[in-house]
């Protein structure tokens, strides 16, 4: 163990490894059941995709924990997988057999792009005080996961403002069942909800618990936290024992239904058909090309908010040359690149970095063993699932939070007092809590990183891959306003 992940060179131990690992594992394994409910409304069989969202995130997470040795988890992303279904599907026409193949397209060229070192090289072209920005935006980001997750928010909308249900534009006059989406413009109002409701009282419970024992320093508090709020939860009828009983039969179901999905990027009806008609080429390389850059932007902004401030990427990661992937970086986003290809052979929407690995590292997870730990208990829920499902979310909220707030401490770094440095660190950070991306988060940062070296006069300081990002950046908000 200690040849292989390097234990005491990373300055922790088997048992803080474990632990971190049980505590990643715990943060995001909402997606086990999210992803399936997501992606099932464009046709696709639910159970397969549970099974394929179990195949690819394990996969992706031994990459992660044995070839690059971080401790990282992969599964397929929130945010990439609404845009599989309701944008791609739903909004552009594509069959999810087609959408599947697009996003085996989009990991070929992020694995492409890794191998060429350009990923590398836009991490290097970040100045420092937008890197420190994305650190500490990346605490907001984690920070808000956990309120939501936690219900201690409530939105409020008026009518009109609705502006899309299930996809679909907004008619008042429509009486809408099965609502499975809804998007709302600038009328939405968010509020404390409603503390009474259990769910919301288990969280806050919970917060104060995890932030009493993290304030005392007692050690492994994080996890500590989520299994004692786990067990208040019984009692208040939140955590369904009863859902425990585990089912050999749906497992089977899962291997039966795979079948539909497995392989099915390639097949007849998705790589084959995908260029069939040349009218909708350009509409296909414009999919792939938003599939990647928001792919890309997530986990290069993941691997800089908890990689570079905790010390599990340094400087030394990032060399101006190298050849292969000598350092973890490079071996983290070639693990990172092929998940997602991987995913879509399996049959789900992009797999990427997730960012709720922050909670396994705030416990102290610094090696691949944590990963291997978490792929093994993400295994596991292929056969337990029900039992993966006991921890509410509320649970595992507070971790977030915390989490979030020990990574904002990046801020400091930043020199607020300088307006011209002031306002790209504003947008880069905020943007990704407010709009609920990394990528757009990071796209504000760089674009006025570069409006403010324009006013004055200093363009030529902006790194080539920094600005060339940049124009990236705005092409795909002006296609997605033409989508």
């Amino acid at each position: 163990m200690e040849r292989f992940f390097h234990l005491k060179a990373h300055g922790t131990t088997v048992s803080t490894e474990i632990a971190a690992g049980v505590t990643t594992f715990f943060a995001m394994s909402y997606i086990l059941f999210v992803n399936p409910r997501i992606l099932s409304a464009s046709g696709m069989p639910y159970q397969a995709v549970f099974l394929a969202t179990v195949i690819a995130s394990v996969a992706g997470t031994l990459i992660m924990g044995l070839f690059a040795n971080v401790p990282y988890a992969q599964a397929p992303g929130m945010g990439l997988n609404a845009f599989f279904t309701y944008t791609v599907c739903f909004g552009l026409g594509f069959s999810w057999q087609q959408a599947l193949s697009l996003v085996f397209l989009c990991g070929l060229v992020n694995i492409a792009v890794t191998v060429t070192k350009i990923r590398r090289s836009i991490i290097r072209s970040i100045p420092p005080g937008l890197q420190n920005a994305i650190g500490g935006g990346i605490g907001v980001f984690v920070a808000y996961i956990g309120f939501k997750n936690a219900n201690l928010l409530q939105f409020s909308s008026d009518a009109q403002s609705l502006l899309t249900i299930n996809g679909a534009a907004y008619a008042p006059k429509i009486a809408y069942t099965d609502i499975t989406s809804v998007v709302t413009g600038g009328g939405i109002v968010p509020a404390l909800a409603d503390l009474a409701r259990p769910d919301a009282l288990l969280a806050l419970t919970g917060l104060v618990l995890t932030i009493l024992l993290m304030v005392r320093g007692v050690r492994g508090a994080l996890l500590i936290g989520i299994l004692a709020t786990t067990l208040l939860g019984i009692p208040m009828g939140l955590v369904d024992l009863s859902a425990a009983s585990l089912s050999a039969s749906s497992l089977g179901d899962s291997f039966r239904e795979l079948g539909a999905t497995f392989g099915a990027a390639l097949g007849p009806q998705g790589l084959w058909s995908l260029f069939s008609d040349p009218t909708r080429i350009p509409l296909v390389l414009i999919t792939i090309f938003i599939f990647s850059l928001s792919d890309l932007f997530n986990t290069i902004g993941t691997f800089i908010g908890t990689g570079l401030q905790s010390g599990i990427f340094s400087p030394s990661s990032l060399p101006e040359k190298s050849e292969g992937f000598r350092t973890p970086m490079d071996r983290a986003l070639f693990a990172d690149a092929a998940a997602t290809a991987i995913g879509a052979i399996c049959g789900t929407s992009n797999v990427t970095t997730y960012v709720e690995s922050a909670a396994g590292i705030g416990v102290g997870g610094r090696t691949g063993l944590t990963s291997v730990v978490t792929a093994v208990l993400l295994a596991v829920s292929a056969v337990l699932a029900p039992v993966a499902g006991l921890v509410p979310a509320a649970a595992t909220a507070p971790a977030l939070i915390v989490v979030g707030v020990l990574m904002m401490s990046a801020f400091r770094e930043i020199d607020w007092r300088d307006f011209g440095e002031a306002v790209p660190c504003f947008f880069a950070s905020v943007f990704m809590g407010l709009c609920y991306s990394i990528s757009d988060g990071i796209a504000a940062g760089f674009l006025f990183y570069c409006l403010v070296k324009a006013a004055r006069g200093k363009l030529g300081e902006v790194h080539p891959l920094l600005f060339v990002s940049s124009l990236l950046f705005l092409l795909n908000f002006i296609l997605l306003a033409i989508l």
